[in-house]
């Protein structure tokens, strides 16, 4: 079964809810969405057997890059096997391959040519064509795959820029070519902190036949108030009808700004790297779009998230958020997991991770329903503000 996306709210005032249908997900996933970060195909610190403790259906799209499985099994085993759906026993979960995943595949312009981008992963410094991709991307049939783009960053030439834009084009052109016997195929969109080439490759790649978009070149050090107005030349020219994916972006306030402009799908690492810091996810889910008491000046409390590695948490039996649903919260306390922590125990991340990946998936589910009630610009506005706020009285505070 192929996939199947329709648009069941625009918003006048910014954001659409839509709803993605995957051959290998047992109900329509609402959008906008976000895809869950991997590793090999896996969330990086969370078991199989707990990824049903994940709101349903929500955390069933998982955002894998290919180049991952360079170092480990060959394309042709995957495929002998079945596809990456039968090697991961992930019968029910949707799999969208981005090449680039912001953390260990990040593009590399310099290493570019004609013939493919180049990526810098833990195996070194790898370059792809797309004839490989295509044969990757056959072998391990996920359900939506990207094609390959030419990313650099916002500090090069006009003329490179142009080329990148010739490159993304030339081999979205080549993978098409390919004819590939697997998912539904997203054109990807560059051309960096230029809103005539934004525009140009949006246009180009909107005539070709491809089921969906995947906007690259976001992240790569293009000012932050450049967006918006980047974001539109892209959006403003492509069909409504096909869903927008997007890399680069992760922050709440990110995520607020690509659902404004009308992202649908948002592959993002922002969880994992929280994660990693030991940081846990405590901002307010509150329906208003209001994050804080500013009545109320908490020395050294960020309410935006608490390092559960600090020492302040070694006696505290609470879970990290009273009326959060998560199995982390209903089984666990912070005492323990900064005890985790402080032996090194990698269930500290395993728990961890689960509840932030929750808490985001429930912000996506307060914005979806803030869009459909016809408040999202309202509730955006707010909820900026409010971290604006936040931010500037702990800075007094501090």
């Amino acid at each position: 079964m192929q996939m199947k996306f329709v648009v069941k709210k625009a918003c006048c005032s910014g954001g659409r809810v839509g709803a993605l249908e995957l051959g290998s997900c047992p109900k329509p996933i609402e959008t906008p969405a976000l895809l869950l970060s991997t590793r090999k195909g896996l969330p990086h610190f969370i078991a199989p057997d707990l990824l049903t403790s994940l709101p349903f259906p929500d955390s069933h799209l998982l955002q894998i890059s290919p180049l991952h499985f360079l170092e480990g099994l060959a394309s042709t085993t995957i495929s002998k096997i079945g596809g990456l759906h039968q090697m991961l026993s992930l019968h029910q979960y949707g799999i969208a391959a981005v090449a680039r995943d912001s953390i260990q595949c990040l593009p590399e312009s310099k290493g570019a040519t004609k013939l493919g981008p180049s990526f810098e992963t833990p195996c070194g410094r790898l370059s792809i064509n797309p004839k490989d991709y295509v044969e990757m991307i056959s072998c391990m049939r996920p359900n939506i795959w990207a094609t390959l783009a030419d990313e650099v960053p916002a500090w090069v030439s006009e003329k490179r820029n142009k080329t990148s834009v010739d490159r993304t084009v030339r081999w979205l052109d080549d993978c098409l070519a390919l004819n590939p016997a697997a998912g539904s195929v997203f054109g990807a969109v560059v051309g960096g902190p230029n809103f005539d080439e934004r525009k140009r490759c949006a246009l180009e790649v909107a005539k070709r036949n491809v089921s969906g978009y995947w906007i690259g070149g976001f992240g790569l050090g293009e000012r932050i108030e450049e967006r918006p107005a980047l974001l539109s030349a892209i959006i403003d020219v492509l069909p409504d009808e096909k869903p927008r994916m997007i890399s680069g972006l992760g922050l709440p306030e990110e995520i607020l700004e690509g659902i404004d402009a009308g992202i649908d799908l948002f592959d993002s690492t922002y969880v994992y790297c929280l994660t990693l810091g030991g940081f846990a996810l405590t901002f307010s889910l509150d329906k208003g779009g209001n994050q804080y008491d500013f009545q109320r000046c908490q020395v050294q409390r960020d309410l935006t998230k608490i390092n559960l590695r600090a020492k302040v948490y070694s006696k505290d039996m609470s879970p990290i958020l009273g009326n959060c649903t998560c199995y982390t919260c209903r089984n666990h306390t912070k005492a323990y997991i900064n005890h985790l922590f402080n032996v090194h125990e990698m269930l500290a991340q395993t728990l961890l991770e689960i509840h932030n990946t929750h808490h985001y998936l429930m912000f996506f589910r307060v914005i979806r329903e803030a869009i459909k009630d016809g408040r999202f610009k309202k509730f955006r506005m707010t909820f900026i503000e409010s971290r604006r706020v936040h931010q500037e009285t702990e800075a007094d505070c501090a």
